[in-house]
């Protein structure tokens, strides 16, 4: 069975100093001006990892290379698949998202495969995520992610201050 993810919409990297990665990936990559979230908070009402309830907190900044985001996470409190990742590996690449045309779908064919759901969520109506083991992939967690009109509105403004 093929999973159907859709495109790759963004590369993730988790990091315990958000302000010297952007500057790292800024000079590295010509990455343009950030938009930075701090204290992101993901409570038990939006958000479940490894099954349970979860509430925590990260800053989060987001850019734009060409037409390919760029997210930073920096965990601030509580447990999730961040602060899992630094645990486990350090600061590093996180995830790559794709957003599937049917987010439903993907998520059960994934399920099928074998690659159970880590942390999953919403943002109002604004998006629906969901973190799958990514190692098949040779990345440590790959996003599936269903992008709202208001959501996709704001990209589009990160993407517009990022030229």
């Amino acid at each position: 069975m093929t999973l159907e993810y859709g495109p790759i919409t963004q590369i993730a990297w988790v990091s315990t100093d958000i302000a010297a990665t952007e500057r790292m990936l800024s000079r590295q990559f010509g990455v343009g001006e950030w938009t930075r979230l701090p204290d992101t908070s993901f409570g038990p009402q939006m958000c479940r990892y490894r099954g349970e309830p979860a509430d925590f907190t990260a800053h989060i900044s987001l850019s734009y290379s060409a037409d390919m985001q760029l997210e930073l996470i920096e965990p601030v409190r509580g447990t999730s698949i961040y602060t899992e990742f630094l645990d486990r590996c350090g600061p590093g690449l996180h995830h790559v998202c794709f957003e599937p045309s049917d987010f439903d779908t993907a998520i059960a064919q994934a399920t099928a495969r074998g690659l159970p759901v880590i942390q999953d969520g919403a943002v109002g109506q604004m998006m629906r995520f969901a973190y799958i083991d990514g190692a098949e992939a040779g990345v440590p967690y790959v996003e599936l992610a269903e992008i709202g009109p208001a959501m996709r509105e704001f990209y589009r403004s990160v993407h517009d201050r990022a030229r």
